[in-house]
């Protein structure tokens, strides 16, 4: 981590000339520490902190008011560990405080300690497919939609083709950063969905996991196993309202699935990877920006709220949206994701759209509630 780091060092001059906002490496490198040493639970406790544990505390701690995200790429023993020392130290009430700060991201149960947190501490903000820790149960997660599609075989309707090897080497392993990316053995960025939602892009599923986003959609439920409900996968099929997502596949087939609510976004995480990559190499270099998104006179990544009803048509306008680098035209494509608004106990609405493929397009909300599963209830005939 640390050569990547130092590599980073060497191309920052380069991103900063296309965004601000990097830190210097020296920053960086000074909040790499290490979490608790072995497996699990057994290696939590009393006398066990660790510099990640600490480093967690100090964090939550901060006068900040944003909530603190903690991404789980394994095992979960080093929050499990900063959870305990501040049980044991703190009231009642600051332990609450403390936990109310967090939002956990976990790539399924790498560790017996994932399990062990959620029933000691059933207020904790947690995202997770619940599973062994044997990885017998990696195939059926959303986080595996972002490139499981050849290992896991759960892709169908995916487009592959920026996930392989071939890409990356065509696309992101170039330049004194490029160069340290690895030849992936499973999938590749397999626990990058714990933090790609975090990415401002406009869809705000930090804000609400079942908006869904570049790391999946989920909903607040209780999982079998669980004595409680968190956010994660499942739901009531009956009345159409699961984590899984209809999207249209690369053949223009409709495919259902949770990993698709990752999938349906692939090309324009992968196509912001490879123009972030390019930003790298300073030079002639050609590079791509992001442009400028102006809704109804607004700009921004935050949501956008109108009150909206049944039968009256809604403009929305984003014909002052413009590009910054020259001589590239921009397109416009306006969709309906109604599995990111379905309500419980309501379902999902239903729209039109007129202008889709135009800067300027009408919404008309024709129904607030879709016809469910069965929409007519059955009348028994009189004995």
């Amino acid at each position: 981590m640390r050569a990547i780091i130092g590599a980073y060092g060497e191309v920052r001059p380069n991103l900063l000339r296309n965004a601000l906002g990097w830190p210097e490496a020296q920053a960086l490198a000074s909040i790499v520490t290490s979490g608790q040493p072995g497996y699990g639970m057994a290696s939590v406790g009393k006398d066990k902190t660790s510099p990640g544990a600490e480093a967690i505390i100090r964090a939550a701690d901060r006068p900040d008011p944003r909530p603190l995200w903690i991404s789980i790429w394994g095992g979960a023993n080093t929050l499990a560990q900063a959870l305990s020392e501040v049980r044991s130290t703190r009231s009642q009430a600051d332990l609450d405080a403390f936990i109310a700060k967090l939002r956990v991201y976990s790539i399924s149960d790498q560790d017996d300690a994932g399990p062990w947190i959620r029933r000691q501490f059933p207020n904790l903000f947690y995202i997770v497919h619940p599973s062994t820790p044997d990885g017998g149960n990696y195939s059926t997660a959303t986080w595996t939609g972002i490139s499981g599609d050849v290992f896991y075989r759960n892709g169908a309707g995916a487009d592959g083709s920026t996930i392989t090897n071939a890409w990356l080497d065509s696309h992101i392993r170039k330049g004194p950063f490029g160069k340290h990316y690895p030849e992936f053995l499973f999938i590749m960025e397999g626990d990058t969905p714990a933090f790609l939602g975090l990415t401002r892009n406009g869809l705000a599923s930090a804000d609400n996991p079942s908006w869904g986003g570049w790391g999946g959609r989920y909903v607040w439920r209780q999982p079998y196993g669980e004595d409680h409900a968190i956010w994660t996968q499942g739901g009531d099929s009956f009345a159409r309202t699961t984590s899984a997502d209809t999207v249209a596949g690369i053949d223009g087939k409709s495919y259902v699935s949770d990993q698709a609510t990752i999938w349906r976004w692939r090309t324009a995480y992968q196509n912001d990877f490879a123009a972030r990559m390019n930003w790298t190499l300073g030079g002639a270099t050609p590079v791509n920006h992001h442009p400028v998104a102006i809704v109804n006179g607004i700009g921004g990544t935050a949501p956008i709220l109108l009150d909206a009803e049944v039968g009256k048509p809604l403009t929305i306008d984003a014909g002052q949206s413009h590009d910054t680098d020259k001589g590239q035209r921009l397109h416009y494509r306006w969709f309906h994701y109604p599995e990111a608004g379905f309500v419980p106990e309501q379902g999902m609405a239903a729209i039109t759209i007129d202008g889709a493929n135009s800067s300027r397009a009408t919404v008309t909300p024709t129904a607030t509630c879709r016809p469910q599963w069965l929409w007519i209830g059955v009348q028994k005939e009189p004995r």
